[in-house]
């Protein structure tokens, strides 16, 4: 298993920091060129407009493909990460590989990190995204979202956000593939006895759809109630989200 050695690290820095893109976007794309040799790299990055091809002497392509300026940078980047990889030996070493705390079933995250006994990895090809807190190992399907940024804070509780190419992603809204490893339980169903109703009322299809939309809305706010518990979300994010659900009753 290999990780950016110290020499990689520095080299990574000060290339992201004069090209203008985020240090996991240059380390990613620094890992295509390695594969593809130094000569071309297949790439997939939201700040490089999402997937495209890069070949030595000229021929880039990205997925904004009337985007000359981020076309431009793109190339840029690729021809000194090429000649980096050419020139610089030690970018990466070897290390021992430790048991993935995300699972089996997942193997090179694209990014990950960490921090108060919070961490996550995020799996572009396999549109996953993983984040351990307080023990419980949560997979989530991250659907058409490319996650590219990740912030971190401390503000009425430790929380993590992430953004992708529509803005801030919330993981409520994301559907959860595992919980430790398994599927999680689908909520028991409640039965209730049906109601009887006199010959001089009946519920309507309106009053019908308006009774399962109550339930939808609060069903969604114990969601991020727990989401909130567990860190995910702080008090500031969890009171704006439940003052829009209550506003639609």
């Amino acid at each position: 298993m290999a990780q950016l050695s110290p020499i990689g690290v520095n080299a990574v820095q000060d290339i992201a920091q004069r090209h203008g893109f985020s240090f996991d976007a240059v380390q990613s794309m620094l890992t295509s060129v390695i594969n593809g040799n130094g000569s071309m790299a297949q790439f997939s990055h939201y700040e490089f407009g999402g997937s495209g091809q890069w070949m030595q002497g000229g021929m880039t392509m990205i997925g904004d493909m009337f985007n000359n300026y981020l076309k431009g940078r793109v190339d840029n980047l690729c021809a000194e990460l090429s000649r980096l990889s050419y020139n610089q030996p030690g970018l990466y070493v070897e290390v021992a590989a430790q048991p993935n705390w995300w699972g089996p079933d997942l193997k090179f995250p694209n990014t990950s990190g960490g921090q108060n006994g919070m961490r996550y990895a995020y799996f572009s090809q396999a549109h996953r995204l993983a984040i351990e807190s307080n023990g419980q190992v949560i997979v989530y399907d991250t659907l058409d979202h490319n996650i590219g940024g990740v912030s971190q804070q401390q503000s009425g509780g430790y929380s993590v956000t992430f953004s992708s190419q529509y803005g801030y992603v919330d993981l409520s809204r994301l559907p959860v593939v595992t919980i430790n490893g398994l599927p999680p339980l689908a909520p028991a169903p409640i039965y209730a006895p049906a109601p009887s109703y006199s010959n001089s009322y009946a519920p309507t299809n309106n009053a019908v759809a308006s009774s399962a939309g109550d339930s939808d809305i609060f069903a969604s706010i114990e969601k991020l109630a727990a989401l909130q518990s567990r860190g995910f979300l702080s008090e500031q994010e969890y009171s704006s989200k439940k003052a829009e659900l209550l506003s639609r009753l």
